[in-house]
């Protein structure tokens, strides 16, 4: 009897080293850059204020300051945590050279901040601007982010006969390594804007073209017809940035903006009193949730979007051929982002449920080498798993196709 024990012993040893040993993970632990926007001011620029911005999945903080002092309080204090921020003050537009040297050996700063959202006839100026700081430090970033795309009205504003042009003319005029560009497309009752994915195809495109990363924004505060975000709404926001190749994401706002009749901003993460709202929470949760697979998508090369759904998007495409290895891919319902991305060797198939308020159906077939990629990193076999499965709004799921 003692004989059969230690004999079944041995034998659950091995199955259970078998199935430790069959369990893959990728290595993800590459980090893409987070953006709190007008994140911690300078009354509150203290070490415990940094770090409960790291908590909730932070990298970079930006908020202008209105002193170098302040600047430099700021600096000091998001250093001892390990975030770093975006410089803007009134002495850097002044005195580019002098503020630059000044504080460009500061392991705490990321780049410099130009403006937001500036029309055709400001470039002139921001491209010497840029190449002023630049002269003086080339290893950190100048910042600045473009207006979304828009109407024939809003297009005449920007001085363009259409969005493309704004984008090119920009890297024409004002040197800068990455672009950015904001668009919150999430409108009360649920409603998205039925231009947002035309902007991100043409911003995406712009962007590969010029042979330039691009950032892109998720909206974490409400304000004017904005409402208090949702998990899915976003969850849609950055995982279709994602899908689309951003290399930076972004949230407008952290801290509350205080004194705005007209927006009425409410509900950011840190709220009017200085204290955390359940939004707070929420963006925490999705940071971590963005961190576990964000080695996927950072520099990865975005083969194909496409999308489904009975309509698609303006201005985007919809799928007809499917990628190889994968023998059928049905959506049920409002229809998904299906994204074809190559990184590190590898080629992965992630699939967005576009819909903020339902649950998507998946019918997938693929060849049997064909893995889904877990949220934690893990990978298994994608036969494994029955042949529809459900997709929470707004959420992503991703298959690896090739090793």
């Amino acid at each position: 009897m003692k004989h059969y024990f230690v004999l079944g012993m041995i034998f659950l040893l091995l199955l259970f080293t078998r199935i430790g040993q069959a369990q893959e993970r990728l290595d993800l632990s590459a980090q893409i850059p987070i953006v709190a926007w007008y994140g911690i001011r300078a009354n509150e620029a203290t070490v415990e204020r940094f770090k409960e911005l790291k908590e909730a999945g932070f990298t970079i903080n930006f908020s202008e300051y209105s002193s170098l002092e302040e600047v430099e309080k700021a600096l000091d204090a998001a250093h001892k945590v390990g975030v770093q921020l975006i410089i803007a003050c009134p002495e850097l537009r002044k005195e580019p050279e002098k503020t630059v040297r000044k504080f460009m050996e500061h392991p705490a700063v990321a780049g410099y901040f130009l403006r937001d959202e500036p029309v055709v006839a400001d470039f002139a100026a921001l491209g010497d601007w840029a190449k002023r700081i630049q002269a003086v430090d080339n290893r950190k970033f100048c910042y600045l982010n473009l207006f979304p795309t828009g109407g024939e009205e809003h297009l005449r504003f920007l001085g363009v006969q259409n969005y493309r042009d704004y984008i090119t003319r920009f890297n024409k005029e004002v040197p800068l390594p990455f672009l950015s560009f904001d668009h919150y497309p999430v409108l009360g009752d649920n409603v998205l804007k039925a231009e947002w994915y035309e902007n991100l195809e043409d911003f995406s495109d712009e962007a590969r073209k010029i042979g330039k990363d691009f950032w892109a924004f998720a909206l974490a505060t409400k304000h004017g017809p904005y409402p208090v975000p949702t998990r899915a709404s976003l969850r849609l926001q950055l995982y279709s940035n994602l899908v689309y190749g951003a290399q930076g994401l972004q949230y407008f706002t952290y801290w509350t903006p205080a004194g705005d009749s007209f927006y009425d901003y409410q509900h950011g993460p840190i709220g009017l009193d200085g204290k955390r709202t359940e939004v707070y929470d929420l963006v925490k949760d999705m940071n971590a949730e963005i961190r576990s697979i964000a080695g996927i998508f950072l520099g990865a090369k975005v083969l194909s979007v496409r999308h489904t759904g009975s309509v698609i998007p303006r201005g985007t495409t919809r799928l007809t051929t499917l990628p190889e290895k994968v023998k059928v891919l049905d959506t049920h319902g409002y229809g998904a982002i299906i994204s074809l991305l190559e990184n590190g060797g590898k080629k992965y198939l992630a699939i967005v449920n576009r819909s903020l308020m339902d649950t998507m159906e998946l019918t997938f077939y693929a060849d049997p080498s064909v893995k889904r990629v877990l949220k934690d990193g893990s990978l298994v076999s994608a036969e494994s798993y029955t042949a529809t499965l459900l997709i929470s709004p707004g959420d992503i799921l991703i298959y690896l196709l090739e090793k």
